[in-house]
């Protein structure tokens, strides 16, 4: 059992139906953040007090930044037919599992991300002033996360 606080900067990502180095290669993961949601209720007849009520689960997207690779792969494939395919294609969902990895490559912590698609794809701007990596941004919507 590890008894310090576990580095952020040794993780993994897996795809439902999609594998290579390519596609699961990340430099920054963001997005595992789970809110309750709230409503304001003024009570009747006392306007001092306001009652604030539970409303259900809130999820923020799921971002994904790396290097701009040129070779195609099944991810951007995917994102791409289901970003800009117009709604003519179905959004086919999937499985993404986030990992926080211990010096040996084994797995500490595990996040299962479930019925994720893509909503926005973006590519950094280009300086010719600047030496730096493009960077490709991927952004999911999903229904829920939970520890492993």
């Amino acid at each position: 059992m590890i008894d310090y606080p576990l580095p952020g900067f040794y993780f993994q990502l897996s795809f439902s139906g999609i594998s290579g180095t390519v596609d699961t290669s990340f430099k920054e993961v963001s997005g595992l953040v789970m809110e309750m949601g709230t409503e304001e209720i003024a009570e009747g007849g006392e306007n001092r007090f306001k009652h604030r009520v539970p409303t259900g689960t809130k999820y923020q997207n799921l971002v994904l930044k790396r290097g701009l690779v040129a070779a195609t792969s099944d991810l951007v494939t995917w994102c791409t037919n289901s970003i800009g395919g117009g709604l003519s294609d179905t959004i086919l969902p999937k499985t993404i599992v986030v990992s926080l990895l211990d010096e040996n490559g084994n797995p500490l912590k595990s996040w299962n991300i479930a019925n994720a698609w893509p909503v926005k794809w973006e590519t950094s701007s280009f300086n010719s002033m600047n030496n730096e990596v493009a960077i490709e941004t991927l952004e999911f919507s999903f229904s829920y996360f939970q520890q492993l």
